[in-house]
């Protein structure tokens, strides 16, 4: 019985924990996955709390490694992916993040991750891709192309 009470604590404060995540008040979110994760150890519940300490406190190296965990416990979870790819942005590794969220969409897809991507922007593949993207050619050729709407 005591058992069961504290399993269903565990699922209320996770659930408030996910309503002011969405509402984007962090700091009330991560005081209610703390207690969800105190109640009951769930990895699956590690990925947002991974975002949170992130976000929160500047965590990011933790931040991965507990989406990781979750990542590792359910791997075809997107919601895991999404918040390893937001923490990755918040550490400022995006090739990574990008990286992450396109596995994501390989897996299924989500609308979060579809937004993300949409907001992070995709470059177009370089003019002369035997040179580097930063090559003089490739640079100017391309915005020269792309102001005269070649490209």
């Amino acid at each position: 019985m005591e058992h069961q009470e504290a399993a269903e604590g565990a699922e209320k404060e996770f659930a408030l924990g996910m309503t002011a995540l969405a509402e984007e008040d962090i700091l009330s979110a991560l005081v209610h996955l703390e207690r969800a994760l105190k109640l009951r150890d769930y990895p699956g519940w590690y990925s947002y709390m991974g975002y949170c300490i992130a976000r929160a406190r500047g965590q990011h190296r933790k931040g991965i490694e507990l989406c990781q965990g979750s990542l590792a416990a359910e791997p075809d979870h997107l919601g895991h992916r999404y918040n390893l790819g937001r923490v990755h942005l918040l550490s400022g590794d995006k090739a990574e993040a990008v990286r992450v969220l396109r596995e994501g969409m390989a897996k299924g897809g989500s609308p979060e991750i579809i937004r993300l991507l949409e907001t992070l922007g995709i470059r177009k593949a370089s003019l002369f891709r035997v040179l580097h993207r930063d090559n003089p050619l490739n640079k100017y050729l391309g915005l020269l192309l792309s102001r005269l709407g070649l490209r």
